[in-house]
């Protein structure tokens, strides 16, 4: 079992998904032109579908209908075919970001629970997880369908630190939704610095920042007041 060994605990932390602890574009990409190919449109490369992600699937497939000219009206209809194609392959080419896995090792060592908060919808978060054996790391994990509002709003990060041990904690994303989230929460957020954000790193509010996996675990102690473990 992840983590198995008990120490007393030391705070949260949650995650965003996509752009943060994995590297789902690839399938996202793959999802999105499988459903362009069935109503004749032409595909999206890696760095427009990079462009697109971060508000979730609805808006992904929203701005891919405005960029290529089709009826907004079928916007449902394709959301939920885009939907099937990536359930079908979530992770086919996703992977975790190197040093993913035993980051999240340490820190569930050390005495954190974790979380993760994404626009993703849980159901295939939660398959995204388990395809690449991060599942048990994780007590909790908020979708972007399981309230009625997505990041933004801070709403869904909220819950998953109220579903965690003594309230708040630190938030850990990659992108300019990530970081408004986190700010509007009053919650401290460390930024992964190669996931999908578009904007420069300054111009992100963080408290911390890192390139490495292998850097969260300390910056997370001193955000968090504690020592090394």
């Amino acid at each position: 079992m992840h983590g198995s060994l008990k120490r007393p605990h030391r705070g949260n932390i949650v995650f965003d998904l996509d752009g943060t602890l994995v590297d789902s574009a690839p399938d996202i990409q793959a999802a999105v032109n499988r459903m362009l190919e069935g109503v004749g449109a032409e595909l999206l490369d890696i760095a427009t579908t990079v462009s697109f992600i971060g508000n979730g699937l609805p808006k992904l497939v929203e701005r891919t209908i405005r960029a290529r000219g089709l009826p907004i009206e079928r916007h449902a209809e394709l959301t939920r075919v885009t939907l099937a194609h990536y359930n079908r392959a979530a992770t086919e080419a996703t992977r975790p970001y190197a040093g993913v896995a035993e980051a999240l090792t340490r820190l569930k060592a050390e005495g954190y629970s974790l979380g993760i908060c994404t626009n993703k919808p849980k159901a295939p978060a939660r398959s995204v997880l388990a395809g690449l054996d991060l599942s048990g790391f994780f007590d909790v994990v908020i979708g972007g369908d399981t309230l009625s509002t997505r990041k933004p709003d801070p709403a869904m990060l909220n819950v998953a630190f109220d579903a965690l041990p003594n309230g708040a904690g630190v938030y850990v994303g990659d992108s300019e939704v990530d970081a408004e989230t986190a700010h509007r929460a009053g919650i401290p957020f460390l930024l992964f610095t190669e996931g999908y954000r578009k904007s420069a790193v300054e111009e992100l509010p963080h408290q911390a920042r890192f390139a490495e996996f292998t850097a969260l675990p300390a910056l997370v102690g001193k955000i968090m007041g504690h020592s090394p473990a």
